[in-house]
């Protein structure tokens, strides 16, 4: 691997840049292993990151467990107030109208309404040739000054008309609902476009897509319990696009020529397409297009291929930097970032203008401007001194409302439209009128019957709620069938409803299950998702687009537990939009454990009876002995003591890195339970593995075998093929995992390590999900003192900015509470 060139940013150095660094978005455990230091603009003082250095395997997992970002990007992506309701800006994209605009435009007014009023020249000096003394003359000064006062005060009047019809047409705006897509542009615009013409029958499908339309789906032939079991797909394994040898070759002489690995020719063709090394030559920034690459490496590279022409204040620069600060802030779950926000990450990166960054930003497309509230005004207080010496003069404008300006990516704009849209089609589409008789099981039924959008919110014990009503769905005579997040919450819905009508949301998106109808959406009256809070917001855009006018759809989860692993927090924010039926469940969690993790969830750390020792703490001094003694309990004390098996308990810690962090409780796990030469890309048979299928999905299963197509896994009886070139990058031992690798799965017995150096990394929300994937047993190694019930009682996770709660209220009027 070669590093990039290293130096100090043209016109910057690494006080300045140090001074604009701001704190992170959360607290990151040490274990966590940070990065190599950040440089104070292109390459930093403090040496440019070599490219050895920055590649981590992707395992699916949010911020909370991904290795520490820079203080600027995380600065962006802190805590940023939620939008109450988006509103369209009168003025384009990333113009807004400022004080001084309207301050021009009432003198412009003044002038022209001065003008108007004042006598014509030439009668002047007629009259003045006409005159035949001096005494009339001077009248006739004194009368045009007189004019030359009136008119100025009706200008001024005119001016004040203007500012409160303005206002009065801002707040009829904002009461009035809001049309979603209006703020989309360019492809987000056209793609949105496509959708609703799809949606409405105006246009087909296929009218969209190259080639023959394919085959209509046969409807499916009944109930979903009647369904013969859909066989799972053979696992494909993932290919990149075709690219030509000659872009490939074209693209490693331009990395070569910048210092950069070659082996980033294929992402870097894949991000960029067969014009890569062209639009590398001329805009070496597009770089930071390619996943894991770092502002300093961009730079770096932009240095050696452009030389002196490498400056901090280039606008290419400034463009691809706003694009990174609102990725890197879609990987801690916002959709977008207040303006304010991009402006100080961008000047911890050395942007010298940030102002003119965002606004340049705007005008290229690379990101979408978005405003809660009103726009801003002149401030009337200006007019109302003047307007009050005036003889009849109106009652004062009303001062303007603040207001908040986002930035946005296209794809989750485009994703939060048409989620709103989805959601709020679904919520007013009729139900009720199908000849089903529902009986008459519970609160939530009642309310499914009657709605065709409803949330459900419970613990573990709360998950049999949300199964009835897919039992009670199929004895009305309806399609009906349950998805979960994970493959063990699949099989523990299947143990409720039976095999036929339990699904991964994954698969059932890609064809496992019901079917589709002949108009493409799912074969479903009624669909029930567990573990809603796990998903993100383009997932659920995705699957609201799938369910037909009249559907039912129950979202159901733990708003406890953490976040999703990709943007938006649809779940959270469903709940406080208010615009559906809410129920919650009143079952708790049984056992000891389930106490314990109940009263987590209100921010009590309690002391609970554990007659058979279903929770047992274990105090440590230092992160080795936590280890060690979290080798101990897993692989002896409690098979012993419990007579659970090895298989059946997991570790679960706070990140990957440190001296108590998942690679090494792993290595020492594998070193006593299974050692062997790792012949496989570091695993023999027998290894517990844990693999990031998808975003935010861990698959944990046994290493059975490799062959020429990868590396396969038995994963609860169920087959699963890792591409060997995936085994790298999406494979990890799995006996010990972090608590979003562990999000919707269960084990019957838990070992939570909690070392010294982890405690900046705690949280409420970490806590309680850690500690509730424990079924009859949970060993806590606690070496963290007093943060933890510090971390229980005050420690809330950081908030996301989403817009798709005040989306839904332009839709949807909230319920009354």
């Amino acid at each position: 691997m070669t590093a990039l060139p290293q130096g100090s940013a043209p016109g910057s150095t690494a006080d300045e840049s140090a001074e604009a660094e701001v704190a992170p978005e959360t607290a990151q455990a040490p274990a966590e292993e940070p990065g190599s230091p950040e440089g104070a603009g292109p390459g930093g003082t403090g040496g440019a990151r070599s490219w050895a250095e920055g590649g981590e395997p992707a395992d699916g997992a949010t911020a909370g467990e991904a290795e520490p970002a820079d203080a600027a990007a995380a600065e962006a992506a802190g805590p940023a107030d939620t939008p109450d309701a988006p509103d369209a800006p009168d003025a384009p994209a990333g113009e807004e109208a400022g004080p001084t605009e309207a301050a021009g435009g009432a003198e412009a007014g003044a002038e022209e309404a001065g003008h108007d009023a004042q006598p014509d020249a030439s009668d002047a000096n007629a009259n003045a040739a006409t005159a035949v003394d001096a005494d009339a003359d001077a009248d006739a000064t004194a009368k045009a000054a007189e004019a030359a006062q009136v008119s100025e005060a009706a200008a001024e009047l005119a001016a004040q008309r203007e500012l409160r019809a303005r206002i009065a047409a801002r707040k009829a705006e904002k009461e009035a609902p809001i049309p979603a897509g209006t703020k989309l542009s360019g492809t987000a615009a056209d793609l949105l476009a496509a959708v609703r013409a799809v949606e409405s029958g105006e246009k087909s499908g296929a009218a969209f897509f190259a080639g023959p339309p394919p085959a209509p789906r046969k409807p499916a032939p009944g109930p979903a319990q009647e369904t013969a079991p859909a066989r799972p797909r053979a696992p494909e394994p993932a290919q990149a696009p075709a690219t030509s040898a000659e872009a490939l070759d074209s693209v490693r002489g331009v990395l070569r020529r910048g210092g950069a690995p070659e082996a980033l020719a294929a992402q870097v063709t894949g991000a960029l397409g067969e014009q890569a090394a062209e639009r590398l030559g001329a805009d070496p920034w597009q770089l930071l297009a390619v996943p894991g690459v770092r502002p300093e490496q961009a730079d770096g590279f932009a240095r050696a291929l452009l030389g002196a022409e490498c400056r901090p204040d280039d606008e290419r620069r400034a463009a691809a930097l706003v694009g990174w600060i609102l990725e890197q802030a879609a990987v801690r779950g916002h959709t977008a970032l207040a303006a304010d926000d991009v402006r100080k990450a961008l000047a911890g990166r050395s942007v010298p203008d940030p102002d003119e960054a965002v606004q340049q930003a705007i005008a290229e497309g690379v990101v979408l401007v978005f405003q809660d509230g009103l726009a801003e005004e002149p401030d009337p207080t200006e007019y109302a001194a003047d307007a009050a010496d005036i003889d009849g003069a109106e009652e004062a404008a009303e001062p303007a409302e603040p207001v908040q300006v986002l930035l946005g990516l296209d794809r989750y704009a485009l994703a939060e439209e048409s989620l709103a849209d989805g959601l709020a089609r679904l919520l007013n589409s009729p139900v009720g009128n199908d000849g089903s008789v529902w009986p008459e099981s519970g609160e939530l039924v009642r309310a499914v019957a009657g709605s065709g959008l409803v949330a459900h919110t419970g613990g573990e014990a709360a998950r049999a709620e949300s199964a009835a009503v897919v039992t009670a769905a199929a004895a009305a005579g309806l399609r009906a069938a349950g998805a979960a997040h994970t493959m063990d919450g699949q099989r523990r819905l299947a143990e409720l409803t039976g095999p036929l009508a339990a699904f991964t949301l994954a698969g059932l998106l890609s064809g496992e299950g019901p079917g589709r109808d002949a108009d493409g959406t799912l074969a479903l009256d009624v669909l029930v998702v567990q573990d809603a809070g796990q998903v993100d917001v383009e997932t659920a855009a995705i699957l609201v687009e799938s369910l037909a006018d009249g559907c039912r759809l129950v979202l159901s989860g733990d708003p406890g537990v953490l976040g999703p692993a990709g943007a938006g927090q649809v779940f959270q924010d469903l709940l406080a939009a208010r615009v559906c039926p809410v129920v919650a469940s009143r079952l708790p969690d049984p056992g000891p454990v389930g106490e314990l993790v109940s009263g987590i969830g209100i921010g009590e750390l309690n002391q609970v009876e554990a007659p058979g020792k279903e929770v047992v703490i274990v105090p440590v001094r230092d992160a080795g002995e936590a280890v060690h003694r979290s080798v101990q309990l897993l692989a002896d004390s409690i098979p012993r003591a419990f007579g659970i098996p090895v298989e059946q308990v997991q570790v679960i810690t706070v990140g990957h890195g440190g001296s108590a962090g998942t690679r090494a409780l792993n290595a020492a796990l594998k070193q006593r339970l299974n050692p062997g030469p790792g012949r496989f890309g570091g695993f023999d048979p027998g290894d517990r593995a844990a693999y990031a299928k998808d975003l935010g999905r861990t698959v944990v299963g046994t290493v059975v075998e490799a062959d020429a197509e990868g590396l396969r896994l038995d994963c609860a009886g169920t087959p699963v093929l890792v591409p060997k070139e995936r085994v790298e990058s999406a494979l990890r031992h799995g006996w010990a995992l972090t608590a979003h690798q562990a999000i919707g799965m269960r084990w019957p017995a838990v070992v939570a390590v909690l070392p010294g150096d982890a405690a900046q990394g705690l949280n409420r929300a970490w806590v309680y999900t850690a500690f509730g994937r424990a079924e009859r047993h949970l060993s806590v190694v606690h070496g963290v003192d007093q943060a933890l019930p510090r971390a229980v009682a005050e420690v809330l996770p950081a908030p996301r900015t989403t817009r798709l709660t005040p989306l839904l209220h332009g839709l949807v009027k909230p319920a009354e509470q």
